[in-house]
């Protein structure tokens, strides 16, 4: 079985080639880019798998090229930058990334980030089918990963939004902790500081809210996480 392709957009050369060695002596096929345009270019003659970017590139900036990819269902992202403000962090998330490592790191922690995630996009494939979940006049549609809004509007979002909201949806009624919901999005543990829990939840919020007058889906259970208690078909 041939190993998934990362693409390292990173315009540093030697970050660049440490990146690429180190992915490389995983086993993984490895390309570059060093900006935005090389990027494209190498998207469009390449099945990549994973794409690890800086934020701070030549011309466009990581967050900006961050919402093009974000668009790309079998595409994974994480950035991995020297921007560690939280601010960077939120919007990264928010715009879709699946995880965000700040620099300096520690390599043989990036790898594993970046085989959970590509084991979750592995397994989110092979779970898929026609089934749909319905609740509060909402669809969830696990073949095409779109929220179906009462109003009939399709909704598509990112893998972690789709894997915490269908174990809220699996454990409705019941506390789901936010170490479950980080375990179940990306494979790894939850952290100190880690907001990526927070930043999805408040996205599937923002969905549900679009509808005026909507009930509350899901609940925050203060110090322990978060509760669905939304009526399921």
């Amino acid at each position: 079985m041939q190993k998934p392709h990362i693409l390292i957009v990173e315009d540093e050369d030697v970050t660049r080639f440490n990146l690429r060695n180190l992915f490389e002596a995983e086993g993984y096929r490895v390309s570059e880019a060093v900006d935005g345009d090389s990027m494209e270019c190498e998207l469009q003659d390449n099945n990549v798998n994973l794409v690890i970017m800086d934020i701070n590139l030549p011309g466009k900036n990581g967050l900006l090229l961050a919402r093009e990819l974000t668009s790309n269902d079998d595409l994974a992202l994480i950035f991995l930058t020297g921007r560690d403000s939280d601010i960077d962090k939120i919007l990264g998330l928010e715009i879709g990334a699946d995880d965000y490592l700040t620099k300096p790191f520690n390599p043989r922690e990036l790898t594993i980030r970046a085989r959970n995630i590509l084991n979750r996009m592995s397994s989110t494939k092979s779970e898929l089918n026609d089934s749909i979940i319905n609740f509060n006049q909402w669809s969830l549609d696990s073949n095409s990963r779109k929220m179906i809004s009462p109003e009939n509007k399709e909704i598509s979002i990112p893998r972690g939004e789709y894997r915490a909201l269908r174990l809220l949806i699996a454990n409705a009624g019941q506390i789901v902790t936010r170490q479950q919901l980080i375990k179940e999005m990306t494979g790894r543990d939850l952290r100190s500081n880690d907001r990526t829990v927070d930043v999805t939840i408040r996205r599937l919020r923002k969905h549900f809210e679009s509808i005026e007058n909507a009930p509350e889906l899901i609940n925050t259970i203060h110090g322990e996480g978060y509760r669905f208690i939304g009526s399921v078909d």
